[in-house]
Parts: C-alpha cells; sequence; structure tokens
C-alpha cells in the first residue's frame, strides 16, 4: 500500500473519529486549539511550539477513540480512581503484587483539586475557566501536559461501562475530598457501584503504632506494600444512594464558589482566599533567616519545601511557588535569578 492510500484511509478514519467523538469533548478539543493560536501572539510561544502542540491534539483524538473503543470489548473486574501519579503508581505496584493488574485498571487525575478554580467545572465554561487559571499561574509546558491530560481522563471516566464496580483512594484532604465528589457527580446518572477507601482512617486502623503519633496527609505517602494490606483487609460496602446524592449534593455547593483554595477542616472542605497561606510562607522565611542568623538570599525550592513539611494540609509545591512568586511581585521578598522555575532563582524577605 502507498503513501497516498495510507493518507486516504487516515482521513477517512479521522472523519469517524470527529463524527463519533461527543460534543462536549469535541468542543474542548478545538477550543485548546484556538487558544494556542491566541498564544501565538505572545513571543514566548513559537510557531515550532505551536505545531507542535497541535500535533498532540490531533494523536490525542484518536488515542480518545481508541480508548473507548478498547473498553467496549469487555469490562475489568475493579477500576480504581484516584488523584495524582504517586498514588497511582504505587497502588499499580500493589496490584501487580496481588497478581491482579492485568483484571484491575488504574485511573488518575494528575491534578491538585485542592487549588484553582472548581467553579461549575463539571461544565465546559468551568474547565475552561480552570485552564485559564493554570496557563496564568504555572509554566506553560505544565499547563499543556495538565489540560490534556485532565481531558483524557475525564473521557476515561465517562467511557467505564454502565456495570463496572468502581474503587475510589481518597485521604482526608481537601484535594483528594474534592476529587471524589467531582467524579460522583461525573458519574451520577451512571449505575456503578462505587467503593470509598478513606486511606487516612484505613491507615490508622490498620497500622496503627503508640509509640509513633502518625497521620497519613494523602495517599501517596503510603507505601505499595502497605497499599496492598489496605486492599485486601479493607473490606467496605459499596455507598448508599443516599450518600453519594450527598456527596454529589456537596460538589454543586463546591462548584457555586470563586474561591481558588480549599482547605480540610474538621471533616469539611472549606474555601479560603487564595493568599491564606502568604502570612505562613513569610513566617517560615523569618524562622530560616533567624536559623541562620542571616538575611542572605536562600533557593525558593529550600523555602517552599520548608513551608510544605510543616503544613497540616495537602497542596502541593506548585501552588507555593505561585504564591511566593506572588509576594516578591508584592514586594515581600527580593529574589535573584530566574523565575523561569523554583530552582532557578532564590529569595530574601526585603529589608525594610
Amino acid at each position: 500500500m502507498d503513501e497516498q492510500e495510507d493518507r486516504k484511509m487516515e482521513i477517512e478514519k479521522l472523519k469517524h473519529v470527529v463524527k463519533e467523538l461527543p460534543e462536549e469533548e469535541a468542543k474542548s478539543l478545538l477550543f485548546h486549539i484556538l487558544l494556542r493560536v491566541n498564544l501565538l501572539k505572545d513571543k514566548g510561544y513559537s510557531e515550532a511550539e505551536f505545531v507542535k502542540d497541535v500535533k498532540k491534539i490531533y494523536r490525542t483524538v484518536f488515542d480518545l477513540t481508541a480508548r473507548s473503543e478498547s473498553k467496549q470489548e469487555g469490562t475489568f473486574k475493579m477500576v480504581h480512581i484516584l488523584f495524582g501519579d504517586s498514588p497511582a503508581g504505587g497502588l499499580k505496584v500493589a496490584l501487580k503484587n496481588l497478581g491482579v493488574d492485568q483484571e484491575e485498571r488504574v485511573i488518575s487525575f494528575w491534578d491538585m483539586f485542592s487549588v484553582g478554580p472548581i467553579w461549575h467545572l463539571h461544565e465546559e465554561i468551568g474547565k475552561n475557566a480552570r485552564m485559564k487559571w493554570m496557563n496564568h499561574c504555572f509554566s506553560a509546558a505544565d499547563y499543556y501536559d495538565y489540560t490534556e491530560r485532565f481531558q483524557k481522563t475525564i473521557h476515561e471516566i465517562h467511557s467505564l461501562p454502565e456495570d463496572q464496580m468502581i474503587t475510589i483512594w481518597v485521604a482526608e484532604n481537601a484535594h483528594e475530598q474534592t476529587g471524589l465528589r467531582y467524579v460522583l457527580h461525573l458519574l451520577n446518572d451512571r449505575n456503578h457501584d462505587v467503593v470509598v477507601f478513606n486511606t487516612t482512617k484505613l491507615y490508622r486502623e490498620l497500622f496503627h503504632n503508640s509509640k509513633i503519633e502518625y497521620t497519613v496527609l494523602h495517599t501517596g505517602e503510603i507505601s505499595p506494600e502497605k497499599l496492598e494490606i489496605i486492599y485486601k483487609q479493607g473490606h467496605i460496602s459499596p455507598l448508599t444512594q443516599y450518600e453519594r446524592e450527598d456527596l454529589e449534593q456537596e460538589w454543586l455547593e463546591l462548584s457555586r464558589q470563586r474561591e481558588h483554595l480549599r482547605i480540610w477542616r474538621n471533616g469539611r472542605i472549606v474555601s479560603v482566599p487564595e493568599d491564606y497561606y502568604d502570612q505562613y510562607i513569610i513566617h517560615m522565611a523569618k524562622e530560616l533567616h533567624r536559623k541562620h542568623n542571616t538575611n542572605t538570599f536562600m533557593k525558593s525550592a529550600r523555602l517552599i519545601g520548608h513551608v510544605l513539611g510543616h503544613l497540616d494540609q495537602y497542596v502541593g509545591d506548585g501552588f507555593l511557588e505561585y504564591r511566593v512568586r506572588k509576594l516578591i511581585e508584592n514586594g515581600v521578598f527580593e529574589m535573584e535569578g530566574s523565575l523561569e522555575a523554583m530552582r532557578f532563582y532564590s529569595v530574601r524577605l526585603k529589608k525594610s
């Protein structure tokens, strides 16, 4: 078969793929193409990058369709949904150790649901608002990867067969708990048995040590070996219809809020202002200056790691780095180096 014939076949397949795409996903893909056209006005985004990104979108269209077709061929015994690459990777290792990795599938959101807008995130207008915020707050490379993976994960969830058993793994933090409510809303018109593994609670019950007080902040902290034990011993009944409706209603309430930051307080998700951690970042910077008896520049990554290590919430280093840059912009910190990435610049509190 010659090259011209191959191209004709690919074009015919492309027509079929576009025809079968759900309207919401077609609109989302079109938005991302047009967004990149708009970004060409920015000197930091070249035509070569534009071509590269559009090619990735092109491949994504075929990949989404291939996933849908593969799911129609059969179901898995169980599908696990997690929030973040680290917990997903740990669970994949655990499932392999249990010998069920070919029978059970892992889906994960590469996202941090405790930060950024979630206003109407279950609708296209909300997704676009979140993508714009991500583009403003994080690097372009992270943003493009994020948007594609986010859309792909939503498609994977929507493509699950109607009777598929689902287990959702969440710790007691705003990130995973918000993600839980979002996913349940995505599944609100589907007939699935959904089991929720509260990893903070199960870890405490299964690995309690009277000599060491330790609370799991997020599922990614748990080793594959312990995830394996949790999975084998954590016998939990599926959510009742009432429980699901209650959590779905909580999502609708959250999705009406405009704040860009959420924390976990007294067993509930609480929305707070975006600058909620700014004073704590300043406090920790002062602590580091006092500790070393100097006001010299410190690597921003060191400051962010210090803050992250003392927080009782899970927000991720990306958001904290964004707030450090805001504090630089507002004249609280001085900086030297390049703001391209946290490892490239250093900060110190501006002398009064």
